[in-house]
């Protein structure tokens, strides 16, 4: 790898989130029965005429929008010409020389650092139809065609060749999921097929600044699928180089069992599709009225977002990355602090980011649920950071509680009443267990008074577990140190 540069750009398709077909008011339900969402335009019947989807022109441009694209006032409809069992029309209706958007850029964060990837161009364009080759898990000796994802609105969002690593290009993807996410333009399911990627992978001698011969990869359907199969391919374009081999310009397909890529095809140019202008539909004009309307609606996009919580609630790199990946997620941890009063915000942002994305994503995780999906609402979450900021129940004890309300709900000071769980403060008390713990672990006192401090740690559980897990810790710490003349 030291004398070679892989080179990576993507495309990414991503069904845009609307309730009809981008030229046909056919439903976008997913997992309907097969050929059950068709129509006679979708399916290229003779005579047929498309009618262009509003809100899918609207999606892409607050896409394109959100990536910093130019916006083109017009946009024309190409028909690019291919044959395929899938394609009823022998065409697909895509743009060519005018998109609707060029020219964006997404910043992305690598373990190098901050990164920007430039967006080439965003268009519109009309999905193919599904082969199926199996039915279950019994394979087929012949080929069944369901045309219901035939018209879905799709955009294709090319990237230029700026990502020079696996974990960047992986990186790229997460980052416009979250984009995409965050503006409600697509669920970018890649289960689902929502969001597919093709990667073209390159390699050129370190130093240089042409591009190499590059494969096409498809089949990538989920982020460590990305990782993995670019991984796998520079390291098989660079065995060839290193062996004096030729790259030979073709798609391949990514086999995620195998953990390897195998040929599809030999790589066909854009020309060899023979474009022509779609003469069915009229261009696309944009006015600027339409622009304003579109930029007004953005939201608050995740990098702005991640910033914001950095700086003003002094939230680590790290936790805001994490937070603000989802906007759901992002939204419950904003309404969880908003419980708080302005002066016990800033104090209670970093325990509460801990509660939330350790323990209450570490049990949604586990029962595969979303955030959307938590038993315990932002508001119950705030209620018990709030009990352990006021000493009203101790971290340890604060656990168990959480183990109740994502059990059964309920609110936390109910809860602690009704169990008995406020933490205890009587110095009296905690100095009495104090007394017994000193006098049942002799040793771990006499290293203590010996100025090692660890060995109070020995002493702190053991009052703890006499007091239930309730003893104020700190209190215990003070007065131990007190008892044995520690510092």
């Amino acid at each position: 790898m030291a004398s070679f540069e892989p080179v990576i750009g993507l495309e990414v398709h991503v069904q845009l989130k609307t309730k009809s077909k981008v030229f046909c008011g056919c439903p976008t339900d997913f997992g309907a029965e097969p050929n059950s969402q068709i129509c006679p335009v979708c399916c290229g019947y003779p005579g047929v005429l498309p009618v262009l989807n509003r809100s899918a022109v609207e999606g892409l441009v607050r896409t394109a929008l959100a990536l910093d694209c130019r916006v083109n006032s017009r946009s024309v409809f190409a028909r690019k010409q291919y044959f395929y069992p899938d394609l009823p029309k022998n065409y697909q209706i895509s743009q060519y020389e005018l998109p609707l958007a060029e020219h964006g850029h997404l910043d992305i964060s690598t373990e190098a650092g901050p990164r920007r990837v430039r967006i080439h161009r965003i268009h519109l364009e009309e999905d193919a139809g599904k082969l199926l080759h199996a039915i279950g898990s019994r394979a087929l000796d012949y080929s069944l065609v369901d045309l219901n994802r035939t018209g879905i609105p799709l955009m294709e969002i090319v990237s230029e060749p700026d990502m020079h690593t696996a974990e960047e290009a992986a990186a790229y993807m997460e980052g416009l999921r979250a984009v995409l996410r965050y503006l409600g333009v697509s669920d970018c399911d890649m289960e689902k097929g929502f969001m597919r990627c093709d990667a073209n992978v390159s390699l050129r001698p370190a130093g240089t600044t042409g591009l190499g011969t590059k494969a096409e990869v498809k089949n990538m359907n989920s982020f460590r699928g990305v990782r993995d199969a670019l991984a796998y391919e520079i390291e098989r374009q660079t065995d060839l180089l290193e062996a004096g081999q030729k790259i030979v310009q073709e798609t391949r397909l990514w086999d995620a069992q195998k953990g390897s890529t195998h040929s599809m095809r030999s790589k066909e140019e854009a020309h060899d599709y023979r474009y022509f202008p779609e003469p069915d539909l009229v261009p696309i004009e944009l006015s600027e009225s339409f622009l304003d309307e579109l930029r007004r609606s953005l939201p608050e996009l995740p990098s702005v977002r991640r910033t914001r919580l950095e700086k003003e609630r002094g939230l680590s790199g790290y936790d805001a990355g994490v937070i603000t990946a989802e906007k759901p997620l992002a939204d419950y941890f904003e309404q969880a602090l908003a419980a708080f009063e302005e002066p016990l915000r800033r104090e209670a942002a970093k325990p509460l980011a801990n509660w939330l994305t350790t323990e209450l994503l570490g049990r949604l995780h586990a029962a595969q649920k979303g955030i959307e999906e938590s038993p315990i609402s932002s508001r119950r979450l705030a209620a018990l950071v709030r009990l352990v900021l006021k000493g009203t129940v101790s971290g340890k004890t604060a656990k168990t509680v959480f183990d109740d309300m994502f059990a059964g709900g309920g609110d936390p000071e109910t809860i602690v009443e009704q169990k008995g769980l406020t933490q205890i403060e009587d110095e009296v008390l905690i100095g009495r267990w104090a007394d017994e713990a000193i006098a049942g672990q002799p040793k771990s006192a006499q290293d203590v008074k010996a100025g090692k401090a660890a060995a109070l740690g020995a002493l702190v559980g053991a009052v703890l577990k006499k007091s239930g897990g309730r003893a104020n810790p700190q209190t215990v710490q003070r007065l131990l140190k007190q008892k044995l003349g520690a510092s």
